[in-house]
């Protein structure tokens, strides 16, 4: 059993708190799964997307929960429970012992998998966290949407923890399309959204408007209505959609998966800050 490989990542981050900790229990986790998942071919369907993707793939700061995936095309007959049930086998190996929460709900395009594991906590040495009878189990949910919308653009990338492994994951323009299509359209207040979006224009990244047409054309306020997303329509709307949002909400969301030292950056979040942000994107769009 690999678990001085866990321990070591785990010491790698030199956490400040107890927050920090399960925080980084659970992204190990992750990395853990997608490695697996990788082993047993899930990437000959399926696509990584969301902020857990960001965060391991291409440096997000922040802390994700789920790990997000789309269909590389759409597949009604899809199944993720054969892909499961050989993670045991290779991940047990790294100390953890995962147990699937029942979500078989077939008849729904995004389908959707809790993996649990208790096991591991009782296994390594933690700064902060002291685990004992009431230790809560670490938990990593799986989505996989079978109907994705058109037009997003692949690419393999190659992680190397706990082992090497390839992905396939979307490029960043379309990774930012999907997250302009949660931001636009979410019927609640996301702080990671917002943060993900002051990421990418960091990083001066276009955005795949054919994706987002299509996905706002599939769900949202704007269904079915056959929008053509351009540079114009979409600094309009995302202005809307900034000056409609309460910052402060924003705020107190996203602190739980960000290190202390992002605290200051996250305290000058305003309207009139996230306006300045589209501005700037608007130079390179």
């Amino acid at each position: 059993m690999n678990v001085a490989i866990i321990q070591a990542r785990l010491d790698s981050f030199s956490c400040q708190s107890v927050q920090e900790e399960e925080n980084v229990v659970r992204e190990i986790a992750q990395e853990v799964i997608l490695g697996g998942l990788s082993r047993v071919g899930f990437f000959k369907e399926a696509v990584f997307q969301g902020g857990t993707c960001l965060r391991i793939l291409y440096g997000l700061e922040r802390f994700s929960e789920d790990l997000d995936f789309v269909l590389s095309k759409p597949n009604r007959k899809f199944r993720l429970e054969p892909y499961l049930e050989g993670l045991n086998t290779e991940l047990s190996v790294y100390g953890f012992d995962f147990d699937l929460k029942d979500r078989k709900d077939v008849t729904v395009a995004v389908q959707k998998q809790f993996i649990k594991d208790n096991s591991l906590v009782k296994l390594l040495t933690f700064q902060h966290f002291k685990p004992g009878k009431h230790t809560r189990n670490i938990k990593v949910k799986i989505e996989v949407d079978t109907n994705p919308p058109d037009h997003g653009i692949s690419e393999m990338k190659y992680h190397d923890f706990p082992f090497p492994y390839e992905v396939v994951t979307h490029d960043l323009p379309s990774l930012f399309a999907g997250k302009s299509h949660a931001a636009l359209c979410r019927e609640y207040v996301k702080g990671r959204d917002w943060y993900d979006f002051v990421w990418y224009v960091s990083r001066k990244c276009s955005v795949n408007y054919p994706l987002l047409s299509a996905a706002l054309n599939q769900q949202g306020p704007w269904k079915g209505m056959g929008i053509q997303v351009d540079k114009a329509w979409y600094l309009k709307e995302m202005k809307k959609r900034i000056e409609g949002t309460d910052m402060q909400k924003a705020k107190e969301d996203v602190l739980r998966f960000i290190k202390p030292h992002e605290l200051p950056s996250i305290e000058i979040w305003s309207t009139d800050f996230f306006l300045d942000r589209l501005n700037k994107l608007a130079a390179f769009l």
